[in-house]
């Protein structure tokens, strides 16, 4: 079982405009059966976890949609209307997060969907196993960074993805 942030990032390193859009990244041309493409990721996930502002941005951009094909877990503090799907609204440390996620993961690894924030905390935390960046040939000058904190990485796998330079990193480790 591992823990995985997979997300995409502007090339100035932005997974979301300052008011929480992600227009910006739909606009790009993706091949979902291409190399680090979401659906190939997706098989090997048993459950998810993302931040409020993702999970409202996803509620707001596909209503009546699961936010995940996964048992799904919203870190926040905040209400929000019923959920669509197996969603459940979560607040407290990371530790105890990450042991609920294991359990509803059930052998499958676990996916944060974002944001940055979140993903600092599973690192701070060290339960943060890799770190997927599709990076979209797009800046948007200012927004949620994507990893608000120093991480080492080693690279693991790059490619070309269409429009998207995709890379797979180790968090914390060394391949030299």
């Amino acid at each position: 079982m591992s823990v995985h942030y997979y997300t995409a990032s502007s090339l100035d390193g932005f997974i979301a405009t300052p008011e929480h859009d992600l227009d910006w990244l739909l606009s790009k041309d993706v091949d979902q059966d291409g190399p680090m493409a979401f659906p190939g990721f997706i098989e090997r996930i048993g459950a998810a976890v993302m931040g409020a502002n993702t999970y409202a941005w996803v509620c707001e951009h596909q209503p009546g949609e699961p936010p995940a094909p996964v048992p799904t877990f919203v870190a926040t503090h905040r209400s929000f209307p019923d959920p669509v799907g197996e969603v459940s609204f979560v607040a407290g440390e990371i530790a105890d997060l990450h042991d609920r996620l294991v359990e509803a993961a059930a052998g499958g690894d676990i996916w944060v969907v974002g944001g940055g924030e979140l993903a600092g905390g599973f690192a701070d935390a060290g339960l943060l196993d890799e770190v997927w960046i599709q990076y979209a040939p797009v800046t948007l000058g200012a927004g949620a960074p994507v990893l608000p904190r120093r991480l080492d990485l080693s690279l693991i796998e790059v490619a070309r993805n269409r429009d998207f330079a995709c890379a797979r990193y180790a968090v914390g480790a060394s391949t030299r």
